[in-house]
């Protein structure tokens, strides 16, 4: 990381640009390189891999710097989803002190409990775009009553103070934005019922889970969603062309094909095995293929 600014304090920070703002429940890493700002923030995996000393790296860093991207980290200390009063503060703060007026495109984005506190935020910079990935809507389980899967979160921070408590209730100020999620992972498709807003589209991806994230990097899809996104503010055809490249990804062949098993043997079943087995290389695709032509010679087995 090049040399930086070590402060406590916002206005300076802002007025100088590249700075580390250490906070005392989230700290703030930035870094000029040009026009195009993305600001990010951390998730369950991205604090996993922290090393022990600080300032740490911002999630999507070594993308921002080959891309000559400036990057502003948003990182709370805590697996918390940013659910205290400082990250707002700081943002709103960074606002006020002019350092957003000199990007001439801004995203905001992260995935997961980043991609909550990207939909929160962002309408705090007015011309913010956003990419959150995965997203939820809000852990407080009286408003989501179907969002059980972070039990600790969900016990040990606050889910009751009413500021950013519910992104839905901040999505309208968004100035424009695309939610990414997998419609077949229950959670995520009703959080992303709730997070509607004219100035938000929404981006199906079937199969890819909850970790869909990864495989839109896998699909070599997510270095030309950067390249682009800031600029336009457009998921365009490219994108989804290169998503087919998923069809290689064995966490996305693999739910794929059962969802098309579990629709019993047909044609266009044994068709899809033998695609992602030729063409992909996928062993178990063929394994499958095999088992329901023995199924299908056999019959069902007799019972007495």
């Amino acid at each position: 990381m090049a040399a930086i600014c070590e402060t406590n304090s916002l206005s300076q920070a802002a007025k100088a640009g590249s700075f580390w703002l250490k906070g005392t429940n989230c700290d703030l890493v930035s870094e000029l390189r040009s026009e195009t700002l993305l600001v990010t923030f951390d998730n369950l995996a991205s604090i996993n891999e922290r090393p022990e000393t600080r300032p740490w790296g911002s999630w999507l860093g070594p993308r921002c710097e080959a891309m000559g991207y400036s990057i502003l980290g948003v990182q709370s200390h805590q697996k918390d989803w940013y659910r205290t009063a400082e990250p707002s503060e700081q943002i709103a703060d960074l606002q006020a002190n002019g350092y957003f007026d000199r990007f001439k495109n801004i995203v905001f984005t992260g995935t997961s409990m980043g991609g909550f506190a990207a939909l929160c935020f962002a309408g705090l910079v007015p011309k913010a775009r956003v990419l959150a990935f995965s997203p939820q809507s809000t852990l407080n389980r009286d408003i989501a009553p179907f969002e059980k899967r972070y039990p600790y979160p969900h016990r040990k921070f606050d889910w009751v103070s009413p500021d950013y408590l519910d992104a839905s209730q901040h999505v309208g100020d968004i100035s424009s934005g695309h939610i990414f999620f997998d419609p077949k992972v229950r959670e995520d498709k009703l959080h992303a019922d709730r997070l509607i807003s004219p100035s938000l589209t929404q981006v199906r991806i079937p199969f890819a889970g909850h970790m869909l994230i990864r495989v839109i990097v896998k699909a070599g899809a997510l270095e030309h969603l950067l390249t682009t996104y800031p600029e336009t503010g457009q998921v365009d055809a490219t994108f989804f062309r290169l998503m087919r490249n998923k069809r290689q990804n064995k966490t996305w062949a693999k739910p794929f094909l059962a969802g098309v098993t579990a629709r019993g043997d047909s044609l266009l079943t044994r068709q899809a095995c033998t695609v992602l087995h030729k063409e992909h290389g996928h062993r178990f695709a063929r394994r499958m293929r095999r088992q329901m032509i023995n199924n299908a010679k056999h019959g069902p087995p007799v019972t007495v």
